[in-house]
């Protein structure tokens, strides 16, 4: 049953309760020495974009927005929850008690948002999670600053944030999740984030909606910071990372867009599991309607429009290809005659079409906030990991590095990994076109070996790994 929306002094108070905050110290403090990149600016500042950043409505609505709603006015699609539940059929998971409940989730981000606790409890309760109420830590790893409003780059991670722990939190409504904020938006920070939620084992599944081009790091960083993930999958922590938003290519760190294929890290660690996006393909009551395609929004006007207030094209598209540094890892060996001797992303694939966006609740840009839509492959990851929240469940520990279990299913022909039907993640923007790669049977380079099913997939993938 969904839920009338409650006052925010009402939720405030409850969220008070169920928030508790830890600050963990500075990052000198904290002895992390993750690597650097070669570059004539300062390594330890190079910019990191969450991935969803450019990608959400400036409008707000007092509501969420219905599919009428938005096919009336942006002529997209906008869905909630209950829907995106249904289209990976989790309703049978929930049914027999597999909530996520025992396990946590981790995200890491910067600066975090300073409403997060209510939005979160504004969420769940408007859209009927009805689970209880939703368990949330926060822990801030070195001096994160106060949020300023004024701050584009806090906005934007303030949007990142929200998205990540609300859909979370709706696949996996049970599970308990642990934010992991940090100061600064540049790899060292983040890095040290994640380094801090594995040696600490905040969790059991961490997501990560952030990442740049190999290119764009160079090779000293992206091998040296690196063994932090090794030793997650030593911990039995598995590590999911959305696979980028710019299709082939990616942002260069002048602004632009690379002129070839590139691939996004940290999302081709062969010890992370990548999350690639695809678009849905319901019917109006939320039923899956055929197959899922790629998500390529690339030379959609409507949201182009919608999002970024132009024709486009803009590159908006899942990321995917072959890694400029790692080598193929061994249990990509059965798809070797589409990565090469490279690791290939992404591995999976879950919503992210910004012509069927998601709702997403905050109040951080004040007053009483309000709904917006959100897409990209920061939807894609976090729901992923909420995935994995219910397997580790069902299994009854964490299931650690998943991906030799994922091709070893879709090697199976297992029903719980569903294929895309069709798409590439070719891109164009002002000055050129980037041609990537197109869906083809079996694993490619766009939708990896494709979405799930997750009534199939979670017992599955429990046995599996």
């Amino acid at each position: 049953m969904r839920l009338s929306i409650a006052s925010s002094a009402r939720l405030a108070v409850a969220a008070a309760a169920v928030l508790s905050t830890a600050v963990v110290g500075s990052a000198a403090a904290l002895g992390s020495t993750p690597g650097h990149v070669s570059s004539a600016s300062d390594p330890g500042t190079l910019i990191v974009h969450p991935v969803a950043d450019h990608i959400r409505a400036g409008f707000m609505a007092p509501v969420p927005f219905s599919d009428a709603q938005c096919e009336a006015t942006f002529q997209i699609d906008c869905f909630v929850p209950d829907q995106v539940e249904a289209a990976y059929n989790l309703p049978a998971l929930y049914n027999r008690g597999i909530t996520g409940r025992g396990r946590t989730i981790v995200v890491v981000d910067a600066f975090g948002s300073p409403t997060i606790a209510d939005d979160l409890l504004q969420f769940d309760q408007s859209q009927g999670l009805g689970i209880g109420t939703p368990s949330l830590r926060i822990v801030k790893v070195g001096n994160v600053p106060a949020f300023d409003s004024g701050n584009a780059d806090m906005i934007g991670w303030a949007n990142e944030t929200t998205l990540d722990v609300e859909y979370s939190h709706a696949g996996a409504p049970a599970a308990k999740i642990v934010l992991v904020e940090v100061a600064k938006e540049d790899l060292q920070h983040l890095a040290l984030g994640v380094r801090y939620a594995v040696q600490h084992k905040l969790g059991d599944v961490i997501s990560l909606s952030w990442g740049e081009p190999e290119q764009a790091l160079g090779r000293k960083l992206v091998s040296s910071d690196s063994s932090i993930f090794s030793q997650a999958a030593r911990s039995h922590i598995t590590i999911v990372a959305s696979s980028g938003d710019s299709g082939v290519s990616g942002q260069e760190n002048n602004g632009g867009y690379y002129r070839y294929p590139v691939a996004s890290w940290p999302a081709t660690s062969p010890f992370v599991t990548a999350v690639g996006g695809t678009k849905l393909n319901l019917n109006a009551s939320g039923v899956r309607n055929g197959l899922d395609a790629a998500w390529n929004d690339t030379y959609s006007r409507p949201v182009n429009d919608f999002f970024f207030g132009s024709d486009g094209p803009n590159p908006l598209a899942t990321g995917g290809g072959k890694s400029a540094y790692y080598g193929r890892p061994s249990y990509q060996n059965g798809v070797r005659s589409i990565t090469g001797g490279q690791r290939g992303i992404p591995d999976i694939s879950m919503s992210a079409s910004c012509s069927v966006a998601v709702n997403v609740f905050e109040t951080f840009t004040g007053g009483q906030g309000g709904w917006t839509a959100s897409c990209g492959t920061s939807e894609s990851a976090p729901m992923f990991a909420a995935i994995v929240a219910l397997a580790d469940q069902e299994a009854g520990h964490s299931l650690g590095l998943i991906n030799p279990a994922l091709y070893a299913l879709a090697a199976s022909h297992a029903p719980g990994i569903v294929r895309a039907a069709s798409g590439n993640n070719t891109v164009s923007f002002s000055g050129g076109t980037v041609h990537g790669y197109s869906v083809r049977h079996g694993y490619n380079l766009v939708t990896g070996l494709g979405t799930v099913n997750g009534k199939y997939f979670v017992p599955e993938l429990a046995r599996a790994a």
